[in-house]
């Protein structure tokens, strides 16, 4: 008190004093978090000396010594100090076209680029509430995958291209955005259904999400790539990539119905009670009242069955559908560019990161954007 007298401050006038220098700052947080004890001192160096001796390595090959125009693996390892000493991305600008669009035909990539955008523009009425007039951009982004169908299969106008002709990223997309934007839905009837009253249908739902959830999506890829035939009538034609999307699609609703309804069991009883005093319906009380709360708390998890569902979509290789990482396969076996499995692997995994790292990040602006407390 007489250090503030002396320096004039009237009592209960004091300023806000700047905490101490060495509690605040980039050495106060290595400090507490790096450097806290002898246990995460070692845990600090061993890590530094391992990114050391991986990092800089990895951009002297990816980076500095890398060839970006070449016409073969040859061309590119010509121009190296030894062959293999940097990545040859030539091999990736080569075919990006290819990993692009697949086989799809070149004077109608138009088509599959228009497509993209309107796909960019489907997902802003999506994502962000404020939105002006959002309500008209949902009702555009609930009808976009029967206009991009259209627009990629061709018909009423529009030459017809066969589906067999599509790969790389389109067909990578095509599968994970159709996947994703309708087993959320039918995951929502599934959960409700299991949890319904009426016997039939509940009993119907559970071995429905039970069998799927018990039988690997490849050996549901394989029914739909062989044996679903079997099952039509004689001369029926059943689009490949068609019954790919089914499958998918209920593979993963199954999923999102498990996650769904461990929400919808975190609500309490008295919120049900209160819809009823309102003299809700079952419908309205759900929409209303009930499914908000519990997607919001199950938004981890409906995310996280998101991601695992567009890396999957991987495993339609096996039935001879080359998406990105089989238009990368595809390419190795070709002998001007075979050796080059690193630069291919390294493409693809940073194209999945980034965007399973976007939906991820995403989930976490929701979480906190819709949480209130309780």
């Amino acid at each position: 008190m007489n250090s503030s007298l002396e320096k004039g401050y009237v009592p209960g006038k004091h300023p806000n004093l700047p905490p101490p220098v060495k509690t605040t700052g980039i050495m106060a947080w290595a400090k507490q978090n790096l450097f806290s004890s002898p246990m995460n001192i070692v845990l600090t160096l061993l890590s530094v000396w391992f990114l050391w001796t991986i990092i800089p390595p990895f951009f002297e090959w990816a980076a500095f010594n890398s060839i970006w125009t070449a016409g073969n693996r040859q061309e590119c390892w010509d121009q190296m100090s030894s062959p293999g000493a940097g990545a040859c991305w030539a091999f990736i600008e080569n075919r990006l076209s290819l990993f692009t669009y697949g086989f799809y035909p070149t004077h109608l990539q138009w088509r599959v680029n228009l497509s993209f955008i309107m796909f960019v523009l489907a997902l802003i009425p999506v994502l962000y509430e404020k939105m002006p007039y959002r309500k008209y951009g949902l009702i555009y982004s609930s009808i976009f995958p029967f206009i991009a169908g259209w627009l990629l299969v061709g018909g009423f106008g529009l030459e017809k291209v066969d589906t067999d002709q599509f790969g790389g990223i389109m067909l990578t997309l095509i599968l994970g955005v159709t996947g994703i934007s309708f087993s959320l839905p039918i995951g929502i009837i599934l959960a409700l259904g299991r949890q319904s009253k009426m016997p039939v249908l509940r009993i119907l739902c559970v071995l429905f999400i039970e069998f799927i959830r018990g039988v690997p999506l490849i050996t549901l890829l394989f029914v739909a790539s062989t044996m679903l035939n079997y099952f039509l009538p004689p001369g029926t034609v059943f689009d490949l990539l068609l019954r790919v999307l089914i499958m998918v699609t209920l593979f993963a609703s199954a999923y999102i119905a498990e996650v769904i309804r461990g929400g919808l069991q975190a609500i309490k009883k008295g919120q049900h009670e209160a819809g009823d005093s309102l003299g809700l319906t079952y419908w309205q009380a759900h929409r209303l009242i009930i499914l908000p709360q519990a997607l919001k708390i199950s938004i981890p998890g409906i995310v996280n069955t998101f991601i695992g569902l567009y890396k999957d979509t991987t495993l339609v290789l096996i039935i001879g559908m080359l998406d990105m990482l089989g238009i990368g396969d595809a390419s190795l076996a070709d002998a001007q560019w075979a050796g080059l499995a690193n630069e291919i692997y390294i493409f693809v995994a940073l194209f999945f990161f980034i965007s399973c790292f976007g939906m991820s990040r995403y989930s976490i602006y929701l979480e906190k954007k819709l949480h209130t407390g309780y």
